[in-house]
């Protein structure tokens, strides 16, 4: 599934500071996803219109005919099962599953959570209402269902930065065309989109952002390029995810992680799960900081990171989502990371609400594989000015004192822009529930 972003930067607060490639239309012997035309925005809704995804049906069915042609196709893809691609109606995804666990191809615990995913995301995106909904569950579980048995029988390995796969293969629209289905954009939101516009600018300059915010699903590098896609497509494209490492090994999350550009890590929440892997962990948490400081010494990097740890949770007694409280080690380490870069750089608290297209497990859990809950739901993102440590800090005594203020600050601001969205999105007051500091609006209108 989508990305689990969990911010390990945390993890690392001690360490020094020191492929399978949608396909391009002009490579054979790969499923070719065009970037898909929006149905008329008046509806508020972006949609696949009918016309594009009979395209993608027809595309699905021709581009596989020249596979032993191609020059450019890699061995993995060569001796890759079609089953899935052969698929037409339901029943052919189910059987298919069953086939390839039969054959061996798919463990009976992979093949059991693809099952469990596919009704999940069927009854999501009917729920839509969506005209011919029923086809794009179909074509996309069909492509999904392809890349992870893909992944299954090659594995793919991250490097600790992880650039999007576009091609042959467009990872990066794969993951567009399968989460945009199950967001209701008649009951979604961006908060000071303005803003947006003004880091794109900062980025475009040579200057680095880091934004710092909640974390609520899978989703939600999705989400946040789907939502700027109408006016800062730039973002989406360009933004790299701190990425927790469940999102790299689960079968089900990988082909999805490989369409974003990932800084990847092992989340604090996850560190001891293993004691014999705590040191290993660490290691790789100290190359991945590196990595991150080399690019951000190179300018024009949008990061965007999840002090928290991992994805927010409903309060257990009230059922009330909420931002979860920032590690203050975390947001400082990025803090230094960005000031010492040698380029000018800037720190934005971003809100982001979810959680009813991909919710968390109610709890944390140790183990790979989670049962992957799928609605259609409104979703929002709002954004706050950048916040000056300087500023925040002016009247601290010591370090430790400006490292809590300053996170306090941050999360402050992500905490307000959340209560905002929820209430646009939750309690239905739409772009009424803008207040002095958040001004709504849907850019795809």
């Amino acid at each position: 599934m989508p990305l689990t972003f969990s911010s390990a930067v945390a993890v690392a607060a001690s360490a020094t500071l020191t492929s399978f490639p949608l396909a391009s239309p002009t490579v054979r012997g790969f499923v070719s996803f065009k970037k898909l035309p929006l149905r008329s925005r008046s509806g508020g809704a972006s949609s696949v219109s009918v016309r594009a995804m009979s395209e993608l049906v027809q595309d699905k069915e021709s581009v596989f005919a020249a596979t032993t042609s191609s020059s450019d196709t890699t061995p993995s893809e060569l001796n890759h099962s079609r089953t899935f691609l052969d698929a037409r109606i339901e029943d052919d995804l189910i059987s298919g599953l069953r086939k390839e666990k039969e054959a061996g191809r798919l463990p009976p615990n992979v093949a059991s959570g693809m099952e469990e995913l596919y009704w999940n995301y069927k009854n999501a995106v009917l729920s839509s209402g969506a005209s011919r909904a029923d086809q794009t569950v179909i074509s996309n579980m069909s492509v999904a269902f392809d890349r992870m048995l893909l992944g299954v029988e090659h594995p793919y390995s991250f490097n600790p930065y992880h650039k999007a796969i576009r091609e042959p293969f467009d990872y990066y629209q794969f993951v567009h065309t399968y989460i945009r289905p199950l967001i209701d954009f008649k009951n979604s939101y961006v908060g000071n989109v303005s803003i947006f516009s003004e880091l794109e600018d900062k980025i475009r300059q040579g200057h680095n952002v880091v934004l710092i915010s909640n974390h609520q699903s899978e989703a939600d590098p999705a989400v946040i390029s789907l939502l700027l896609e109408a006016q800062s497509p730039y973002i989406g494209e360009n933004i790299k995810c701190v990425a927790g490492d469940r999102v790299i090994t689960d079968p089900l999350c990988k082909p999805f992680s490989m369409g974003r550009n990932l800084i990847c890590v092992y989340s604090k929440k996850h560190m001891n799960d293993d004691p014999e892997l705590v040191d290993m962990k660490r290691n790789a948490n100290t190359r991945s900081l590196k990595e991150m400081a080399t690019l951000l010494r190179s300018g024009s990097q949008l990061i965007w990171i999840a002090p928290s740890g991992g994805r927010d949770r409903p309060d257990p007694s009230t059922g009330e989502w909420f931002p979860a409280p920032f590690d203050s080690s975390s947001v400082d380490n990025m803090r230094r990371l960005v000031e010492h870069s040698g380029a000018p750089g800037h720190i934005y608290p971003m809100s982001l609400l979810c959680y009813g297209i991909m919710p968390p497990p109610p709890k944390v859990e140790k183990e790979i594989g989670e049962k992957r809950l799928v609605g259609f739901h409104g979703t929002g993102l709002s954004i706050a000015p950048e916040i000056s440590f300087s500023d925040v800090t002016a009247d601290c005594n010591n370090p430790n004192e400006a490292k809590e203020a300053y996170s306090q600050a941050m999360y402050k601001s992500v905490n307000e822009q959340y209560k905002t969205l929820n209430s646009a999105i939750n309690q239905g007051r739409g772009i009424e529930a803008s207040t002095s500091t958040v001004s709504l609006s849907q850019p795809w209108n």
